[in-house]
């Protein structure tokens, strides 16, 4: 009976060392992706980067805090009935392009970086649009989405983070607007097209009057009414 207490003790002492030296290794062994960084603290304090691959690090002294994605990603964001400079709503949506360039200022700056990315380019786009009137914001979208970009990558670059690009989508405006808009373009182009007719008059009219002294004056009138 001795014996048998004997070996099951030696049995149990076994497994526990097993079972110990498993989580030892689940603790100290780690893989990441070819697209992730994974940041080490040790004691509480930055260590380094690692990745991507198979590292170690030290159990209950080092660990692997924060798995940080280095691939391009895209965030939607916008801003529902935003005053424009001239006090009309505006619903503007848009993307942002960006990627995590310092995995450690990601990290260790910021909580939350894409949450934070988001609330940013929430707040630039909603300063630009009142910055600007709502024809502004309506006609030159290419420079709205290059300040846009400009501007947020000035806050981000700090938490580690690249800004590709950053690309209006939707620019809705008020129905009554829309059709007041509408009408000005309209009439802005039926004065072009009167301006051309002139022009095109103009120079008929100073053609037949440059070769006027080789017919009579009858001719001229005639040709001047063929023409004109």
């Amino acid at each position: 009976v001795g014996v048998w207490w004997a070996l099951a003790g030696v049995g149990v002492a076994t497994l526990a060392c097993g079972l110990v030296c498993a989580l030892l290794a689940t603790a100290a062994v780690h893989i990441a992706q070819q697209w992730e960084r994974m940041v080490v603290m040790r004691l509480g304090k930055f260590k380094c980067v690692k990745g991507p691959g198979f590292f170690l690090t030290m159990p209950f002294v080092e660990y692997s805090t924060m798995r940080i994605d280095v691939r391009i990603r895209t965030t939607a964001f916008g801003a529902e009935e935003t005053l424009s400079n001239d006090l009309v709503p505006l619903d503007v949506d848009a993307v942002v392009f960006w990627m995590v360039h310092d995995a450690e200022k990601a990290c260790v700056a910021v909580d939350d970086y894409a949450h934070q990315l988001l609330l940013s380019a929430q707040t630039i786009l909603r300063d630009a649009i009142g910055r600007a009137t709502a024809a502004e914001v309506t006609a030159r979208r290419d420079q709205l989405d290059r300040e846009l970009k400009r501007l947020l990558e000035e806050k981000v670059s700090a938490w580690g983070i690249t800004v590709l690009s950053v690309e209006g989508r939707n620019i809705l405006l008020p129905e009554e607007l829309q059709e007041v808009m509408s009408l000005e373009a309209q009439a802005e182009q039926k004065k072009k097209a009167r301006l051309i007719l002139m022009e095109a008059e103009s120079e008929i009219s100073a053609m037949i009057e440059g070769y006027a002294h080789t017919y009579d004056d009858n001719t001229a009138l005639e040709l001047r009414k063929m023409y004109l």
